[in-house]
């Protein structure tokens, strides 16, 4: 497996670990993690800490051209709060590690130049499966439903 796909799996089962949903993200610039992230709209009562969110602000402050060469990678199709910001931030690539259980604009993203790796991985569909079955109240908070 990837090790940055990897990487955010960790982040998104140190979420569920800790009382929140099961999403993680990690942003890489030339080959290296600069920033590692997991939903955290529970633990920190936050409105806006998904798991992109929460890893962009981890990286700090990036300059144009480093977003311009960095993947962002996230287990779970990134919502429309988060896609925005990688259209902000013009990130040229993200890869999903899964879409089955929710599907985030990828269209428009795609529209507007970003390129989108959705791998499908096993585990990923797994944790947010289990996760939605046992915490339908919560998911739908989350995804503003």
């Amino acid at each position: 497996m990837d090790t940055f796909l990897q990487a955010a799996i960790d982040e998104a089962r140190k979420s569920f670990e800790s009382g929140g949903i099961p999403i993680g993200s990690v942003l890489v610039l030339d080959g290296e993690i600069v920033g590692r992230g997991h939903n955290q709209r529970v633990q920190k009562g936050s409105a806006v800490l998904h798991a992109e969110m929460d890893c962009l602000e981890n990286a700090g402050r990036l300059t144009s051209e480093d977003y311009a060469h960095s993947v962002l990678y996230s287990t779970l199709s990134p919502c429309d709060m988060c896609s925005g910001a990688i259209l902000l931030y013009k990130i040229p690539k993200v890869v999903i590690g899964e879409n089955r259980t929710f599907r985030g604009p990828e269209e428009h993203l795609r529209a507007r130049g970003v390129e989108l790796e959705v791998v499908d991985n096993d585990e990923c569909v797994r944790l947010m499966n289990d996760f939605i079955r046992d915490n339908p109240a919560l998911w739908n908070e989350d995804i503003g439903e």
